[in-house]
């Protein structure tokens, strides 16, 4: 049995507004184990990207509790358990893509050998060697997502919380990072939370999908997938692949139930 990385029981989550309090996250019960792929989907305002910064402790949950490797987000955050990369690239553009990925690790403190080692060993993970020196302006939007995903991979956590990193691209382009992120979880073990608002990104790329209602963010469904590990774009053509979208699609509309 593996072991269990996210724990959250009877999480909730309510911010104070000016207008009154508004509930983001109700009632969340969730384990997620080691080494699983872990989508989120659901409609905007859901609380999925919410969820995911209470796992990196950006936000404080208000009742419930949970724990990331059995510790507080707190202390896992304070110890570099995760990788985080956002729905934007976020790169510098005054630095180079070797600068940006080197950029936490210099805040580490880590020797000049040690960052190059790394920054050479993720630039190669995401298919981006050559380009260190090249500015992100230089880069296609799909090359700057990877350079965001390697900048996270750099000081090697065990989790990667990805929130919408391919929301902005066109297609073509996603279904070929999705591709490359399956490869890129197959070579490195990660632990990966995923939002998307894709029902067939969620489908393709997960092990467990968690499928959330309105708000205030409550989890309506939670499907194990049963697709092999190995996945060709093709699959997605698979009467299996259907029937788990079906079910995801099923488990959004069950969810408006709660309005």
């Amino acid at each position: 049995m593996s072991e269990t990385v996210v724990k959250a029981e009877n999480l909730s989550l309510t911010f104070e507004t000016n207008d009154g309090p508004v509930h983001a996250l109700a009632d969340i019960d969730l384990e997620i184990k080691k080494g699983e792929f872990v989508s989120f989907i659901g409609p905007s305002g859901c609380g999925k990207t919410t969820f995911l910064r209470v796992m990196a402790d950006l936000e404080k949950p208000t009742a419930g509790s949970i724990t990331i490797n059995g510790v507080s987000p707190e202390e896992a955050r304070k110890s570099r358990a995760y990788g985080y990369v956002f729905q934007a690239a976020g790169l510098y553009p005054w630095r180079t893509i070797a600068g940006n990925i080197k950029l936490p690790l210099e805040i580490m403190g880590l020797t000049k050998a040690d960052q190059a080692a790394r920054v050479a060993r993720v630039l190669d993970l995401v298919d981006l060697t050559g380009f260190e020196k090249k500015f992100p302006w230089q880069l296609s939007g799909g090359m700057q997502q990877r350079a965001s995903i390697a900048r996270a991979l750099a000081f090697d956590a065990d989790i990667l919380l990805m929130d919408e990193p391919f929301g902005a691209l066109d297609e073509i382009v996603r279904d070929h990072l999705n591709e490359q992120l399956l490869q890129l979880w197959a070579k490195t073990n990660k632990t990966i939370a995923f939002v998307t608002h894709s029902i067939p990104e969620a489908v393709y790329l997960s092990t467990k999908i968690v499928v959330m209602s309105p708000r205030p963010g409550r989890i309506a469904d939670v499907i194990e997938s049963t697709l092999p590990t190995k996945r060709p774009l093709d699959i997605r053509d698979s009467p299996e692949f259907l029937e788990i979208a079906h079910r995801v699609r099923e488990g959004l509309r069950a969810g408006h139930a709660y309005d």
